[in-house]
């Protein structure tokens, strides 16, 4: 099969993806300026079209307020804002673009994807993407735009930095951490969020004595993305070849001690009654209501929507780093999210107007108002530092916690994440493991036994036509 055909398939077959998916279920054009527009010269404007994943009102509505703001100061330049309902919608539609001739300039997709795009490759057998980095070409601003790449923070430059290019333009970028109902915590005697997994134990024991105890302490979605982060916090990796980083992952491992630690400690809080499980994979709605109507005490969850909690708790909610295993060295947690990537193949006047907009659209103040309108973290440092001067994080410190856990993380393998062919197929596999455990009381040992011969096997379909 040819490789093109066979990545349509794999991202046809891909799961629905966390959070930042929207619901949606057409594509919208939203034009931030009429493709009528003029240049300064007197011709007609060079469009740009950006696809993006999100279709929702506040996160679309920033990004055609950003295209319209460019195209004003632009007016050579035409930025068309297209929503999709997924990442997986946008990506499938920006493969098929590419051999019909009429490709978009950007797109928008997730970090777990990042060996998919890279391999992605058109009919002629060409990559589909271009690194961000050899388009700039070292360049410090592009028509009157600062170049910000430089500026990117660290935890999503490294992930996003393969072979050492930056692929990609890192947008929406959170991390796990967990909401605290401290009016609830406070009553059973705990005056600060648990760190630990004994922490939660002890306070999750308390909680359930008391007299209104709660349905149940803790919970966050079953999804393979909490995980991940785990098995970074322990310093554990997921795939071979230094995560996917020295060389392309070809074994992953799924019954390391990291995995047994975590899924051991997960199954022991469900079975104590302490975890509440919705029964529905990936179910970040259920276990965010859950938290705003008190039916537990803590959520473990994606920074993404710090704002949201902050706007919509009744009570006193406080965000915190995610609790680690007690009984090994911290290492890091890693991000989730999404970036922008720039197809190759556009002239010259095309692809500077799209890395002009690109580095516009996270300048230090854009990137500030679209880290307060969400809690996805600020992309950039110049970033973090205007809003710290603007006094933003004393007003909201819970706003600040996902920069300072990403900014605590060592450089390794481990908590960068991994970079791993079928990625999405393979997070499904362990989901579903997860959900086993937890509905089955399936021995933990024997079901991640099976998750891991099934995961190896899927990765060695997907090398065996990737993997040179």
């Amino acid at each position: 099969m040819h490789k093109k055909l066979l990545l349509i398939a794999t991202v046809l077959a891909f799961a629905l993806i966390a959070a930042a998916c929207s619901s949606s279920s057409e594509d919208t054009t939203t034009t931030a300026g009429s493709t009528e527009t003029t240049a300064a010269a007197g011709g007609e404007a060079t469009t740009i079209d950006f696809w993006v994943a999100f279709s929702d009102e506040a996160r679309l509505g920033f990004a055609n307020d950003r295209a319209a703001e460019f195209n004003e100061k632009h007016p050579e330049y035409n930025i068309q804002v297209t929503s999709f309902s997924s990442y997986n919608d946008v990506f499938d539609a920006a493969v098929l673009a590419v051999d019909s001739g009429e490709p978009p300039a950007l797109i928008h997709f997730f970090e777990a994807a990042t060996r998919q795009a890279l391999d992605a490759v058109g009919s002629d057998g060409a990559p589909v993407f271009k690194s961000v980095t050899d388009a700039i070409g070292g360049r410090s601003e592009i028509l009157g735009e600062p170049v910000v790449l430089d500026d990117v923070v660290d935890a999503a430059r490294n992930y996003y930095t393969v072979d050492g290019s930056f692929y990609s333009m890192p947008w929406n970028t959170s991390t796990t951490v967990m909401f605290n109902n401290m009016d609830m915590l406070n009553e059973a005697g705990i005056t600060e969020p648990p760190a630990t997994w004994a922490d939660v134990d002890a306070a999750c024991e308390a909680v359930m004595a008391l007299a209104d105890a709660p349905k149940a302490c803790i919970t966050w979605p079953n999804h393979s993305w909490f995980v991940e982060q785990s098995l970074g916090q322990q310093g554990e990796l997921l795939a071979n070849n230094d995560n996917g980083r020295t060389g392309r992952a070809t074994e992953v491992y799924l019954e390391s001690d990291g995995m047994m630690n975590y899924i051991n400690w997960w199954k022991d809080l469900n079975d104590k009654g302490y975890y509440t499980y919705t029964g529905i994979q990936r179910d970040w709605d259920g276990t965010s209501n859950a938290y705003l109507a008190g039916e537990v005490a803590m959520l473990v969850y994606s920074s993404s929507d710090t704002t949201f909690f902050d706007e919509n708790a009744d009570f006193t909610n406080v965000a915190s780093f995610m609790p680690r295993n007690q009984d090994v060295d911290y290492v890091g947690n890693l991000i989730g999210g999404a970036t922008i990537w720039m197809l190759d193949g556009m002239d010259q006047t095309t692809e500077d107007g799209a890395l002009a907009f690109l580095n516009f659209f996270s300048n230090p103040e854009n990137a500030a108002a679209w880290h307060k309108l969400t809690g996805y973290i600020p992309i950039t440092k110049s970033a973090e530092a205007l809003l710290a001067d603007e006094g933003w994080y004393d007003e909201s410190p819970n706003s600040k916690v996902a920069s300072d856990q990403l900014a605590a993380a060592k450089n390794t393998p481990a908590s960068l994440g991994a970079l791993l062919g079928d990625f999405v197929g393979i997070r499904d596999i362990i989901t579903g493991a997860i959900e086993d455990i937890l509905v089955n009381d399936v021995d933990v040992a024997t079901r991640l036994a099976q998750a891991n011969t099934d995961a190896n096997k899927a990765l060695t379909e997907y090398e065996s036509l990737y993997g040179g």
